[in-house]
């Protein structure tokens, strides 16, 4: 054997001293293996296989590959006519008719000559990691051969089809679709093993080696999620097993993705290791509701357990490890799979059995049930009939009852209208004295009113009940703006009729200059230190004492410095004398009219802006 891990040595290059040397021996079996195993796939693998033989009786002898799967193998051989070295190129990536001979596996005559060493090179290629073993045999072997096993296959795959139309008929028959599932499982194992043993690509697909690639690579995925498909309703696994079910489903489905991807993309060859963690609590699960007492799983069991030895014959021959092969040992899974879908399609013909035992056990206590309901309908009818019996008496009582009831009671409607009658002529005479009593007291409303405002107008009243009729600040600020334009509006520098509301509260905005002026602006409470509402009563307070109240009385009214007061007290006596000397002047009037004194508040804009100039 020869690695090539360039994979471009030619037959030429081999057979220079400096390759040719190289070649490292392999062992040959008693029974005429050669066995051997290709580790890297990056690289190319040479055999060089030296022949001698004795034997006399003309037998043609053969090279048999055993793996189908190696997707480029070119054989060497020498021809006897020109003794020239003649290539023959075929494998898996390669069309079917490229074989030398129409068998699932790569078979290869010898041009042996007795008494003779002979010398053959292969060339192997293949992306993924597997075994060459191979054997030599004649013709008888191979006759031999081809009879077993081709017959064993044939009945292999008869097995499995007659399992696939036995479960299909029973789900068309009673329509469960445990038996459905069952088909899918059976179904993916036939197509693992026509891409595993070659039949497929052999009679099926034999021009499509594209097809003959994704069916190897995705047909362990599809058995993984057929057999998970199968055997958790098989196991009643989401009834029983509520908790680990949901675990388990995606377990199965996350183990099938990394599959593919290391089928797409990584090409490790051991994914094959990929299978134990979804199968390995598939036979958890198994176990666990076995001992729940589901008898159909110890058949379960039972059944993978041929499959596991199976494998593991599978997995030393992928390795390339020589530990126990023949022809019961590779065809193990075969027979393994044969026993699993007989068992199983017994486990699950005994689960219906078990099913339908229970349900008729179930209908049987649903018949005692129904005849003591029928008992206890009868009891309860024969009761019905002597309540409908009281009923009957009881209903003609109450008819005479109602009769009379109803009597009554239309003598007594009858009372009840006239009465109505008369309270709706009181109901009248009530509304007339409401509406009267109504317009009294707004009347009354209206005098208290007037006469608060009299007072607060030309009598002396203290600042709780003053602060009644100007409460706030907006209050008086809306009363000095009616006051003071109620002649109408006028702008002071431009002299236009028309304003709009400025953002302070009741000033007004010229619309032609935009001029702002305030409802303080150009009257006695223009720059007021403190409250416009205290300096409201102040003016009230010395007005209607005729200017004869002390600032200390003020002081302590109001709350406020006697400086500040008595600085007030002045400005708003200045007030009063220049109204008493006003020409429309009257004795009767209001203390309101002295707010409009805009006198002081000009002559001390005149002093600052001289004072500025200065």
């Amino acid at each position: 054997m020869l690695e090539d891990p360039s994979g471009q040595l030619t037959l030429q290059d081999v057979l220079s001293p400096k390759w040719n040397s190289r070649f490292q021996s392999g062992d040959v079996t008693s029974g005429g293996k050669q066995a051997g195993n290709i580790e890297n796939t990056e690289s190319a693998y040479w055999l060089r296989i030296s022949v001698h033989t004795d034997d006399f009786d003309e037998h043609h002898w053969y090279l048999e590959m055993f793996d189908s799967h190696i997707n480029d193998l070119t054989f060497y051989g020498p021809n006897p006519a020109d003794g020239r070295t003649t290539p023959v190129r075929t494998g898996a990536d390669f069309p079917f008719s490229t074989r030398p001979y129409a068998y699932k596996n790569f078979l290869f005559s010898l041009q042996l000559q007795p008494g003779q060493t002979h010398t053959y090179y292969l060339r192997l290629k293949s992306s993924s990691k597997t075994s060459f073993l191979g054997r030599l045999r004649n013709e008888a072997m191979l006759s031999s051969h081809f009879q077993s096993e081709y017959g064993m296959l044939g009945g292999f795959y008869g097995v499995l089809l007659i399992m696939v139309v036995y479960n299909l008929f029973i789900f068309l028959f009673i329509g469960e679709q445990t038996y459905l599932r069952y088909v899918a499982y059976v179904l993916s194992c036939s197509l693992l093993f026509l891409s595993e043993d070659g039949l497929g690509f052999e009679y099926i697909w034999p021009t499509l080696p594209w097809l003959n690639q994704i069916v190897n690579a995705g047909a362990p995925i599809l058995l993984l999620l057929t057999f998970g498909y199968y055997a958790r309703p098989f196991l009643d696994a989401p009834q029983r097993l509520p908790r680990f079910d949901p675990v388990l489903r995606l377990v199965v489905l996350f183990s099938a993705g990394l599959l593919l991807l290391d089928t797409l993309f990584i090409q490790s060859g051991f994914s094959f290791w990929l299978y134990l963690l979804p199968y390995g609590m598939l036979y958890y699960a198994a176990i666990q509701v076995y001992r729940q007492g589901f008898r159909p799983a110890r058949i379960f069991l039972l059944a993978q357990a041929g499959v596991v030895v199976s494998l593991l014959f599978l997995i030393t021959r992928k390795l390339g490890v020589d530990f126990f092969n023949n022809a019961f040992t590779v065809y193990s899974m075969n027979v393994a799979f044969v026993f699993e879908v007989a068992v199983l399609s017994y486990a699950l013909g005994e689960k219906i059995k078990s099913i339908k035992d229970a349900t008729i056990r179930a209908q049987e206590k649903l018949v005692k049930q129904l005849r003591k309901k029928h008992l206890a309908q009868d009891r309860l009818v024969e009761q019905l009939n002597q309540n409908q019996a009281l009923k009957d008496q009881l209903n003609s009582e109450l008819e005479e009852q109602v009769a009379r009831r109803t009597e009554e009671l239309r003598r007594q409607s009858e009372t009840i209208v006239a009465q109505n009658r008369e309270l709706l002529q009181a109901n009248g005479l009530l509304a007339l004295q409401s509406a009267a009593i109504e317009k009294l007291n707004a009347d009354l409303q209206r005098d208290l009113q007037e006469a608060q405002t009299a007072r607060v107008l030309s009598k002396e009243v203290d600042f709780g009940e003053f602060s009644q009729i100007y409460p706030d600040k907006d209050a008086c600020l809306s009363y000095l703006a009616d006051l003071k334009w109620a002649q109408g509006y006028r702008c002071r520098k431009c002299g236009h009729e028309k304003y709009c509301d400025a953002r302070e509260a009741h000033a007004r905005r010229c619309t032609k200059c935009r001029y702002v002026e305030s409802a303080t602006a150009y009257t006695m409470l223009q720059k007021c230190k403190f409250s416009i509402i205290k300096a409201f009563y102040a003016v009230f307070l010395i007005y209607t004492h005729k200017g004869n109240y002390s600032s200390q009385e003020l002081s302590r009214v109001l709350e406020l410095r006697q400086g500040t007061c008595w600085s007030f007290s002045q400005k708003v006596l200045e007030a009063m004398r220049r109204r008493r000397q006003a020409p429309d002047y009257d004795e009767n009037e209001g203390w309101t009219h002295i707010l409009l004194d805009a006198t002081t508040t000009v002559e001390e804009d005149q002093a600052v802006a001289e004072t500025e100039r200065s």
